[in-house]
């Protein structure tokens, strides 16, 4: 398969993500708030989105736990590690706050950035000087 196929059909995949986190509503960040808000005026159909998203990835994840080359033969492998330590808490409950304050996540920023609401920029740049300071800091 030649190189540019495969750009395609990134490109192709990532649009179509990228159009359901819109679709979805998971890239408004008042309605993911509204999620959030399990004391307040919850909204719970992102709850169905997330089940829907879960549904939908159960079998591949369980067929990519045999292979070792995607469909276009790309290598992959899928994390191992089972441990639960202080790093894995730590990032999880960073990521839980971050989405929790903003209401948006990396991959819905980045829709937003791409359909023009540069607002996403307020996010998006802390999270690739913080993730860029992460493999600084970890190098060693």
């Amino acid at each position: 398969m030649t190189q540019f196929f495969k750009h395609i059909l990134a490109l192709g995949f990532g649009l179509l993500f990228g159009a359901g986190l819109l679709v979805s509503g998971m890239a408004n960040p008042a309605k993911v708030i509204g999620f959030l808000d399990v004391f307040g005026s919850w909204d719970p159909s992102l709850a169905f989105v997330m089940m829907g998203a879960i549904g939908v990835a159960i079998v591949p994840f369980g067929l990519a736990k045999r292979q070792t080359h995607t469909l276009i033969g790309e290598t992959f492998s899928l994390p191992t590690a089972r441990i639960i330590d202080a790093r894995l808490i730590v990032g999880a409950v960073l990521f839980g706050v971050g989405w929790g304050l903003v209401g948006i996540c990396p991959a819905p920023a980045i829709s937003l950035a791409g359909l023009g609401q540069l607002q996403s920029l307020y996010f998006i740049i802390p999270m690739l000087i913080t993730m860029y300071l992460h493999d600084v800091l970890n190098k060693g």
